[in-house]
């Protein structure tokens, strides 16, 4: 039986897997609840409107701090934030004050950028070039348990509810296990191994530059934006989370229960879980190139996203709000559904499935095809946060979107359109895959000094 290293990157990306299950795997739970929680959403979609703002400068500066200032401390600290914003609505539920939820929005977006740059790095460049595909699939499968059982919490908490047709908020009780959980995951991430330190099994190891500084750091974040590919997959990250708001809110938080918005939520992260594992055969199947992998799970993916939103339209003609702050209730026929109610239920609850099936596709393939460009740790990094930052870009939209009560057809129309404008660009980027990435060389200080500062007046021209 093979020894397990604590310093394989399996180790190392398992770990992080289990940081990222324990905080966003949470975040992600109890917003794909609708509101957080809440009956009426304006408190949570402004917080998250605040968080994607800074996430997007922390995402693009995310990678440049990872590199600069290592893993573990600043993914502990981002993780804190996570439970700083879950215990917000705590304070909410006494107070009726979104203001401390609100404002916890900003300090989680710039812990959430940095705790991404380094997942990023860590699960694109720790692994060699044929498991990468597979790599991505563990992260998944673990992050995405953090949502099933992070489902469970409202679930159980709202199963005795005497009247299910009524909305209310998660009890005191669910937000603290939330609280708790985001806090064991943000000590989880004391346990990584210094980036310089993970050896693969081949005796290669994942950092190929040593050296770095905020100067170099600097430069390399304005190259970000002269990268053809990178510019490329723009529209690629910016949908990447822009369907979570119509997701979570006018769908999931506007047809259901909560205990059965609870029970979706379970079930649409199990339904990634399987998703991220199914793809990661194609991803790294080696009798095709990898090219030739790209452009079919493109085409699977642009087909699926489709089908779902077409899907997806036919159930929103049929009403035009949730339950309201008011007291009204959904308008959709019969009022909100409950799971119990089987022939109501069964169609919507598969759908919402879908929707994690369709979501898993499309971050495994952003992930994958970003790690097709280099094994350089320190770059991924910077791709990453880069991803990551843009795609807080368009989620804070989203959420606006919702905040300002636009109607929930022109979100939906809006989620579909912006869509199928993406995938010209990511076609064109998969049809561009080389079967392996350029590896840069190990450089001393002064040689990295000649070969980049030298040239710091063609990056700012």
């Amino acid at each position: 039986m093979r020894r397990i290293r604590y310093n394989s990157p399996l180790t190392q990306v398992v770990i992080m897997s289990i940081v990222c299950f324990l905080c966003p795997g949470m975040f992600n739970a109890l917003n794909a609840m609708g509101g957080a929680g809440q009956i009426d959403r304006d408190a949570s979609n402004n917080a998250n409107t605040g968080l994607y703002c800074t996430f997007i400068v922390f995402g693009v500066l995310g990678g440049a701090i990872v590199n600069l200032l290592g893993v573990r401390w600043t993914i502990f600290f981002s993780g804190l934030t996570y439970s700083l914003y879950s215990a917000s609505f705590i304070y909410l539920n006494h107070t009726g004050s979104g203001a401390f939820t609100i404002a916890t929005g900003p300090i989680l977006g710039i812990g959430a950028g940095i705790l991404w740059s380094a997942q990023g790095m860590i699960m694109m460049s720790y692994p060699v070039e044929s498991h990468k595909g597979r790599y991505i699939a563990i992260f998944w499968v673990i992050f995405n348990l953090g949502g099933v059982i992070g489902g469970i919490v409202p679930f159980v908490a709202n199963y005795h509810q005497t009247d299910n047709k009524t909305a209310v908020p998660l009890s005191d009780a669910g937000y603290i296990v939330f609280v708790a959980l985001e806090a064991l995951g943000a000590a989880s991430a004391l346990l990584l191994a210094p980036p310089s330190r993970v050896i693969r099994d081949d005796s290669s190891h994942v950092v190929l530059i040593h050296y770095t500084s905020v100067r170099r750091e600097a430069m390399e974040i304005l190259r970000l934006f002269r990268n053809r590919w990178m510019l490329l997959l723009v529209p690629m990250s910016v949908v990447s989370n822009f369907f979570y708001t119509y997701q979570y809110g006018p769908y999931n938080g506007s047809l259901f229960t909560v205990r059965t918005r609870g029970l979706n939520s379970m079930l649409y992260w199990a339904s990634q879980m399987a998703a991220a594992y199914a793809i990661s055969y194609l991803h790294d199947y080696r009798s095709l190139s990898r090219r030739r992998r790209g452009i079919y799970s493109l085409i699977l993916l642009t087909v699926l996203a489709n089908v779902m939103w077409a899907c997806t339209l036919i159930i929103q003609t049929k009403y035009t709000h949730g339950p309201l702050a008011s007291g009204e209730s959904t308008d959709y026929p019969n009022g909100l559904i409950d799971f119990t109610e089987s022939r109501r239920a069964a169609g919507p609850m598969i759908l919402y499935c879908f929707m994690g099936v369709v979501d898993a596709l499309w971050q495994s393939f952003a992930y994958w095809i970003i790690g097709t460009m280099t094994n350089d740790s320190q770059m991924l990094a910077r791709y990453a946060g880069f991803y990551k930052g843009v795609q807080s870009l368009g989620a804070t939209v989203a959420w606006q979107l919702d905040a300002q009560s636009v109607p929930l057809i022109a979100q939906l129309i809006a989620n579909w359109v912006l869509l199928d404008l993406a995938i010209p660009f990511m076609l064109y980027v998969a049809m561009n895959i080389k079967d392996t990435s350029e590896e840069i060389e190990t450089l001393s200080t002064s040689e990295w000094q000649t070969k980049y500062y030298a040239n710091i007046d063609d990056i700012l021209i």
